[in-house]
């Protein structure tokens, strides 16, 4: 059964004429009975009553009638839902996203709020892995976050920009001074890390192995808003990527001076799967806005 053979049905029950029924058509009358008989075939039923003076509908053709209709509205609907997609006039936008990648994002909300008010954003923050197995499960159509230590089966990741695994303490702190910090350095104070399992710890723990066990571990916490409030307001260190300080005041990142201290911010996608536009327009407008052109420029 093929759309355009309810809609032949439908113009004939409507005006219970085949010639008629074809001119509105814009169809010759032998190809609108031919696809009425293929219809009736394959519902194995005659739908109207034809004689050389009337056509009118059998039982079969009433009761399929409302049926009819309604396809053909949902089918309309259908293609007007996909149309307003492509033109983000409404949908929703599923996006996961690292503690650590908060910041840069409110110039790219609010400017794909502005442009697109039809199409509902739904952002999720957590630990890259719970976002990973979200993304592997689509419950997120793509995550923000820096590349993982090992790649991942299945997921792609595409650089949005460079960086480094920084030693951040407040303006006031000595290690302030300097360009560079060894691990060996940092045994001299308070560290105050983000909790085990967050990619900056992870990434930590593999580039400093051989000093972890030295040094003074006085402080774990999983919300990075508050770890920098308590360095800025305090002598503690704590190790996190060096951008995670944008736009934040008091506060300054020293990278640390070891082998292989790179984490690169990346946008993690599905291998081969479906780019919804509205997931297209978010990342181009991230990729453009100040504060990944920022990051890509070198912003400290």
């Amino acid at each position: 059964m093929e759309l355009h053979q309810l809609k032949y049905f439908v113009k004939v029950a409507e005006t219970l004429n085949f010639s008629e029924a074809a001119r509105s058509l814009c169809i010759t009358q032998s190809t609108l009975s031919q696809q009425i008989r293929q219809l009736e075939g394959e519902l194995d039923t005659p739908l109207f009553i034809r004689n050389s003076h009337s056509v009118a509908l059998t039982e079969a053709g009433t009761e399929l009638l409302p049926f009819a209709r309604d396809t053909l509205n949902a089918a309309d609907r259908c293609r007007t839902r996909i149309a307003d997609l492509n033109r983000l006039a409404a949908g929703e936008l599923n996006i996961g996203v690292t503690y650590s990648f908060s910041p840069m994002l409110t110039e790219t909300i609010l400017t794909f709020m502005k442009m697109y008010p039809k199409v509902k954003l739904n952002i999720c923050y957590k630990p890259m892995a719970e976002l990973m197995q979200k993304l592997i499960r689509r419950e997120v159509d793509f995550v923000l976050a820096f590349r993982p230590l090992q790649p991942m089966r299945g997921v792609d990741s595409h650089i949005l920009f460079q960086n480094t695994l920084s030693a951040v303490v407040a303006d006031s702190h000595p290690l302030a001074a300097l360009d560079k910090v060894t691990p060996a350095e940092l045994e001299q104070y308070d560290l105050a890390l983000p909790s085990t399992g967050l990619q900056a710890r992870n990434a930590f723990e593999q580039l400093a192995e051989p000093y972890i066990d030295r040094m003074r571990i006085r402080l774990e916490l999983n919300e990075v808003n508050i770890l920098l409030k308590l360095v800025r307001r305090s002598r503690l260190v704590t190790i996190l990527a060096q951008d995670t300080i944008y736009n934040e005041t008091g506060l300054r990142a020293i990278p640390l001076d070891v082998p292989g201290n790179e984490m690169n911010g990346c946008v993690h996608t599905l291998h081969d799967s479906y780019y919804k536009q509205s997931m297209r327009e978010f990342i181009r407008l991230l990729g453009e806005s100040l504060s990944v052109r920022q990051r890509r420029e070198g912003w400290l």
